[in-house]
C-alpha cells in the first residue's frame, strides 16, 4: 500500500512541477514580454505533454513498471478488438448514468476547452495520456497493491480504481474515472499487461476528442443529442448490447502471457 502511495504522489508532483518549470523557462527567455502564456493552447498542450513523458521516463528509470514483449508475443488481437468495442459500448451509457447524478462543478472545463479545440491537443490527450496513465495506475499502482494484498484482488482494483478517479482532481470527471478504472484494474488482474487498457483508453479518449469538436458546448444533454427521452433510452441499450457481450468475450478470452 505505501508504495501505492509514493507512486500516486510522484505522479502528482510531475503533473504539477513541470508546468511550473516550462513556465519558469518561459519567462527567463531572453527578449520574453509576457505575450505567451501557460493559459496559450500551445504551452498547455506542450505541458501536459512534458509531464507524461516525464512520468513514462521516471517509472520506467525507476524499474517501477515492468515491461515486457511477453504478452504481445501471445497475439491477442481478439481481446485488444473487444477492449476497443468495449470502449464505443461504454460511453453513452456512462453519459447517461452521470446525468442522473447531481452536477459536479467541472474545475478543468476552460483548460480542456482550450486543449481539445486544438488538433495537437489529440496528442496529448487521445496518445500518450493512455499509455502515460495505464503505466501509472495499472503497470505500477495496482501491481503493487496486487502484491499487497494478492487474495483481494476486487479490493486493490477499487482503491486502483479510486485513486485514479481523485487524481484528475475534478469532480465532474471523477464517476466516470472511479468506473472506467474499475474496468482497466480488471483487464490488468486478467491479462497482467496495460496494453488490453490501454487500447480501451485510447478509444475512449478519442471519442471524447471527436465528440467535443463535432458539439463544443458541454452543456449539452444526451436528449438534446437524440431529440427526445425514448430515443436516449433506446440508443444506451443499443449501446449495452455492444458493451456487455463485449465483456463476456473478454472474460473468456483474457489470460497472462505463458
Amino acid at each position: 500500500m505505501k508504495k501505492a502511495i509514493v507512486f500516486v504522489l510522484f505522479f502528482a508532483a510531475i503533473q504539477i512541477l513541470v508546468p511550473q518549470l516550462i513556465g519558469l523557462a518561459l519567462r527567463l527567455l531572453p527578449g520574453y514580454d509576457g505575450s505567451v502564456s501557460m493559459q496559450d493552447a500551445t504551452m498547455m498542450i506542450i505541458s501536459m505533454t512534458a509531464s507524461s513523458v516525464a512520468v513514462i521516463a521516471l517509472f520506467l528509470y525507476m524499474r517501477w513498471v515492468e515491461v515486457s514483449r511477453n504478452y504481445m508475443l501471445t497475439r491477442p488481437w481478439g481481446v485488444l478488438i473487444w477492449c476497443c468495442l468495449a470502449a464505443v459500448g461504454a460511453v453513452i451509457p456512462s453519459l447517461f448514468f452521470q446525468e442522473q447524478m447531481p452536477e459536479l462543478p467541472n474545475v478543468v472545463e476552460e483548460e480542456f476547452d482550450v486543449i481539445l479545440r486544438n488538433r495537437w491537443g489529440y496528442f496529448a490527450i487521445g496518445l500518450l495520456a493512455p499509455v502515460c496513465e495505464e503505466l501509472v495506475f495499472r503497470g505500477a499502482i495496482l501491481r503493487a497493491l496486487l502484491q499487497w494484498r494478492p487474495e483481494k484482488h476486487w479490493v486493490a482494483i477499487a482503491v486502483s480504481a479510486l485513486l485514479f478517479a481523485l487524481v484528475h482532481a475534478n469532480p465532474a470527471q471523477m464517476p466516470h474515472a472511479f468506473l472506467i478504472g474499475l474496468l482497466l484494474g480488471w483487464f490488468y488482474y486478467r491479462t497482467g499487461s496495460v496494453v488490453p487498457g490501454v487500447a480501451f483508453h485510447w478509444v475512449n479518449n478519442s471519442i471524447a476528442y471527436v465528440g467535443y469538436n463535432m458539439y463544443p458546448d458541454s452543456s449539452l444533454k444526451l436528449v438534446d443529442l437524440f431529440g427526445s427521452q425514448r430515443t436516449v433510452i433506446a440508443a444506451v441499450l443499443f449501446s449495452l448490447f455492444i458493451l456487455l457481450p463485449s465483456l463476456y468475450q473478454l472474460h473468456l478470452r483474457m489470460r497472462k502471457a505463458a
